[in-house]
């Protein structure tokens, strides 16, 4: 027989494990806000955009729509050279940043917007100054190797990098894991909660005796608390039996 359950008693395990519930997501945020502004690194982010033109031509020569098509066939091409160790270890070795290419290559996104000649390469690092350094310098040795690696010179740079003097971390979000904290606490102690009154194997109600010992309850015998009983009721019914006991002894007097 298949085993229901109503959304009344939904709630009512959800009421009776309440404190449980709230502790593991207070506890959860906690955790999270410590771990987002005391352990985890703050990363930066640093953009810098060039513009890929066909190959130069003169000033009063206007770009047609060939010429276009062509500049966005390259960008693709121009994505892949622009993080290649022959782009990236000439930027190590300028600005003397101490790590390989493979690991510059891990900190750098190249993107174009789709049908668009402009290419955005971002950079993230721990330190924003190094994260501007390192865009620029990326941008500014992919535009001097270009006529060397593709017999073309058609990358103009379109802006530097700059991060400000108060810039921003883009990573940790300190609302966005607190809120997902939030959530997975408060799923875990739902969950939680269930899961103890699933193994809750105590006899709570007729019907679990019922259910146990498979006989039926006859009758039950409720407990009564001294808060239950008040000293007035005792008082009321000691006095009704005095009037009682008195009216019945003048009665064989007179009698």
């Amino acid at each position: 027989m298949e085993e229901t359950i109503s959304l009344k008693e939904i709630f009512e395990v959800i009421k009776k494990r309440l404190l449980l519930i709230i502790t593991l997501i207070v506890a959860a945020a906690l955790i999270s806000a410590i771990v987002t502004f005391y352990v985890l690194t703050p990363s930066y982010e640093a953009s810098s955009q060039f513009i890929v033109n066909q190959s130069q031509q003169k000033s009063d020569a206007p770009y047609s729509v060939n010429d276009i098509q062509t500049s966005q066939q390259l960008i693709n091409t121009y994505n892949i050279i622009i993080k290649s160790p022959a782009i990236l270890e000439d930027v190590v070795k300028e600005l003397d940043l101490g790590i390989t290419a493979s690991q510059l290559q891990n900190k750098l996104n190249v993107a174009s917007a789709e049908k668009s000649q402009v290419v955005t390469v971002t950079v993230t690092d721990t330190n924003p100054q190094q994260a501007q350094e390192i865009a620029n310098t990326t941008v500014s040795v992919f535009q001097k190797k270009t006529p060397d690696i593709m017999n073309v010179d058609n990358v103009s740079i379109l802006s530097n990098a700059d991060v400000g003097d108060d810039p921003a971390p883009v990573s940790p979000k300190p609302m966005l894991n607190i809120a997902i904290a939030i959530v997975l606490g408060g799923m875990i102690g739902v969950g939680l909660a269930f899961l103890l009154e699933y193994l809750d194997n105590t006899v709570k109600t007729e019907s679990d005796i019922a259910e146990k010992l498979g006989v039926p309850v006859l009758g039950i015998i409720s407990h009564i608390d001294d808060n239950d009983i008040r000293p007035d009721d005792f008082q009321a019914a000691a006095v009704s039996r005095r009037k009682r006991g008195g009216f019945s002894g003048s009665q064989k007097k007179s009698i």
